[in-house]
């Protein structure tokens, strides 16, 4: 039996918390190029939609565009630019597609910083209150 692993009732066991957001994302793979959209991104890997089968263990460079903003509350966009890994393929539920996760390999440390900072952004905390009003965590599986 797999272990729960749904994030809306506290048991995520993901090692890096995921955020639902659509984000433009383009794959260039071997000789060819898919433009698509995030389905969920964490500071790991993205999980993502495409009309073709891509074989697991295949390596993939990855441009991802996110939307940031500074600390005066301007928005700004970076365009991320990385190499990944496609660990999982899965026939979408109609068929007609795959969906897929692709590990971040290879992230420059500047580009690191702002698919964590993105993701810092729109994570919610789960809080947990006692009686005596002293708000915590729960903590996921690392």
């Amino acid at each position: 039996m797999l272990p729960n692993n749904n994030p809306a009732d506290g048991s995520e066991r993901r090692r890096h918390p995921r955020i639902f957001k659509k984000l433009p994302l383009k794959l260039k793979i071997n000789s060819f190029d898919l433009a698509t959209e995030t389905l969920n991104i964490s500071s790991s890997g993205v999980y993502c939609q495409v009309d073709k089968y891509i074989e697991p263990m295949t390596k993939v460079s990855i441009v991802l565009i996110l939307p940031l903003k500074l600390k005066n509350n301007t928005a700004v966009t970076k365009k991320v630019t990385c190499k990944g890994v496609v660990v999982r393929t899965e026939k979408n539920s109609a068929g007609d597609k795959f969906n897929i996760a692709i590990f971040f390999s290879d992230v420059p440390e500047a580009d690191a910083e702002n698919i964590n900072r993105y993701i810092e952004t729109h994570l919610q905390p789960n809080p947990i209150h006692n009686s005596g009003g002293i708000r915590r965590y729960s903590l996921g599986a690392n």
